[in-house]
């Protein structure tokens, strides 16, 4: 490569000796940041500081981190093999180059790197595409049909934003209020959430978490399509009425 630049590798295992005692040899170990296994909680962190995700594998099965790497809105760069031609849609969704061609690899990376915007271009588009291909609510629709309602809770704008990119009849946002019908509660968002995320997203959006009847209207006033009530119901002496 003729750009210069950091390369952040994650994972373990017998051949990360070999390869630093490599990375002395070739004169490149200052570039060179070595995170061992990282837990699922950090990687989101990792894939979203990074300016591409290289997978130079040969024989890659789906290609989890790939999915990963596009929902962080990550590009990915990786050879056109296995599994990841069915996850990088070439110059749509990431870049694709010949398998096991490591000057090709090292020259697609060198004109994504100097592409102003081109990163950011193939990363939003490729959190898109995840999003409608293997998100949870996408199986759920292939699963469930057409005819099926399909909501996703969601608790901050960009939570409710990605629900209606990924295509959900309805968005959940909440608590709204202090909830007891969960053991370890969010903390409660109070109606400006609400308020943020109807002027954010077209979607009918369902309020939830400790609403009762008393602040049901002004949950509808805050922009609630509907409201969702547990305890308020199921502990009311008769729930007919």
């Amino acid at each position: 490569m003729k750009t210069p630049a950091q390369l952040d590798i994650v994972g373990d295992g017998p051949s990360r000796q070999p390869l630093e005692r490599l990375a002395q040899q070739l004169g490149v170990a200052s570039r060179i940041r070595w995170h061992g296994q990282l837990s699922q909680s950090k990687l989101p962190a990792v894939y979203q500081r990074a300016a591409a995700i290289v997978l130079p594998s040969m024989d890659e099965g789906l290609g989890l981190v790939a999915v990963e790497a596009l929902l962080c809105e990550t590009p990915v760069v990786a050879f056109d093999s296995g599994g990841l031609r069915d996850v990088i849609q070439h110059e749509k969704t990431g870049l694709l180059v010949q398998p096991g061609d490591r000057t090709a690899l090292a020259n697609t990376l060198d004109d994504l790197l100097g592409r102003d915007g081109r990163g950011s271009q193939l990363g939003r588009a490729g959190r898109l595409y995840a999003l409608s291909a293997f998100a949870p609510e996408s199986a759920a629709r292939r699963i469930l049909g057409p005819e099926r309602l399909i909501g996703i809770s969601t608790h901050d704008v960009e939570e409710a934003r990605a629900a209606d990119a990924a295509g959900a009849d309805y968005v959940a946002v909440g608590p709204v209020y202090a909830t007891t019908s969960k053991a370890r509660p969010r903390a409660p968002c109070g109606l400006e959430l609400l308020r943020a995320v109807r002027a954010s997203v077209p979607r009918p959006l369902v309020a939830i978490g400790g609403i009762t009847p008393d602040t049901a209207p002004a949950v509808r006033r805050a922009g609630a399509d509907a409201v969702a009530m547990i305890a308020a119901l199921v502990r009311a002496p008769d729930v007919a009425a």
